[in-house]
């Protein structure tokens, strides 16, 4: 079979493929991305890490001299002269730092006592916390290092979120105010700033181009429970979504693509739900002519801040038989039943049967 190339050539499929399996090895060898690291925000800056150990180690210190010098007199110089306040202040510094020349020592039971029961802790803690410095930016950075390797090699049934530009950010907001625990959001994307973004919000992050197929098994994307994808460019966010789909056959793909006719292209690849927000945008538009009281409605129905949301379920076997004007909690609008859709009116919805996904609206307030 003949294949016409961008220039306009024909080849014929055996040419393509004797090409492709010498240029694929070849490829790999130069191109093999190293592996992603997953990362999470830090529950503490490090200005403030080392804002907090700098202050309290001054505030012991000066307290150290405070009582000193208050004390001085329970103190004695070699040379026998009268101690001046920066002859406290170098006693209690070489105490602290464990020097101790000998040239000043405490003679009396107060200072004696001061210097057992608190300069030894304070000596322990300035200590301590030079060693906690050091343990934060080194030794804390290998450990956490680890441990995101560990928690990604056990990532399970967690939201993979390709994109985190306004509607990739927007979804991640909406994911965690409906409960979704944000360290269950692992976020893709090329731009650190925006990764950083995605950090701070909690979520999980990884640097790197979700189109490649490392990236997302990095990412553990044949154990998550959904995908959403807003990449930003239409070509790239089907690319991302057909690569994703090669590696999970079976995981719900949600595609956010701008142009109207790349929409058949995104179901093609494999996504589950296609959504052009323009178009959808035009739809509220053509709706808000006729009335805006409804789309402040279906505003409601998809925002968890609204009165009411929309979700769906497979039913319940007590449910069976029943019709859908029945259930009890909420007002059904819709079942699907083996992939067709039925609306409340028709006579499919008259009687559930096992396997019937029914959509429905349930209050948010009580």
């Amino acid at each position: 079979m003949a294949r016409r190339t961008m220039t306009g050539n024909w080849r014929s499929e055996a040419t393509c493929a004797d090409q492709r399996s010498i240029a694929a090895p070849m490829e790999r060898r130069l191109n093999k991305p190293a592996h992603a690291t997953l990362k999470r925000k830090s529950p503490l800056p490090v200005w403030a890490s080392i804002a907090w150990r700098v202050s309290l180690t001054v505030g012991l210190v000066v307290l150290a001299v405070a009582v000193h010098w208050a004390e001085r007199d329970g103190l004695r110089d070699a040379t026998g002269g009268p101690l001046s306040f920066i002859d406290v202040l170098y006693f209690t510094m070489i105490s602290i730092t464990t020097t101790g020349y000998g040239d000043i020592v405490p003679v009396s039971e107060q200072a004696r006592l001061f210097d057992a029961l608190v300069v030894t802790p304070i000596r322990l803690f300035v200590v301590l916390a030079f060693v906690g410095t050091a343990y934060s930016f080194v030794f804390r950075r290998t450990w956490d290092r680890w441990l995101m390797a560990y928690i990604q090699r056990r990532l399970h049934d967690h939201i993979v979120v390709c994109g985190y530009g306004t509607s990739g950010a927007q979804a991640v907001e909406e994911l965690i105010a409906r409960g979704t625990n944000a360290h269950d959001i692992v976020v893709i994307d090329r731009d650190a700033a925006a990764s950083e973004r995605a950090r701070s919000a909690g979520c999980s992050m990884m640097i790197g181009d979700a189109t490649r197929d490392r990236i997302l098994d990095d990412a553990k994307v044949t154990h998550a429970k959904a995908m959403i994808v807003s990449a930003g460019r239409d070509d790239t966010s089907i690319l991302v979504t057909l690569t994703a789909r090669r590696l999970a056959p079976d995981l719900p793909i949600s595609i956010a693509v701008r142009n109207h006719d790349n929409e058949l292209p995104a179901r093609q690849a494999g996504a589950t739900t296609v959504i052009n927000p323009a178009g959808f945008a035009g739809l509220l538009l053509a709706n808000a002519a006729y009335g805006p009281r409804a789309v402040d409605y279906l505003a409601d129905l998809v925002s968890s801040q609204g009165r009411v949301r929309l979700t769906e379920r497979e039913i319940k076997p007590e449910e069976y038989g029943k019709p859908m004007s029945s259930i009890a909690k909420g007002l059904g609008v819709r079942i699907y039943r083996k992939g067709r859709p039925y609306g409340f009116w028709e006579s499919e919805a008259k009687s559930l049967v096992a396997g019937d996904i029914i959509v429905e609206i349930l209050p948010t307030v009580p």
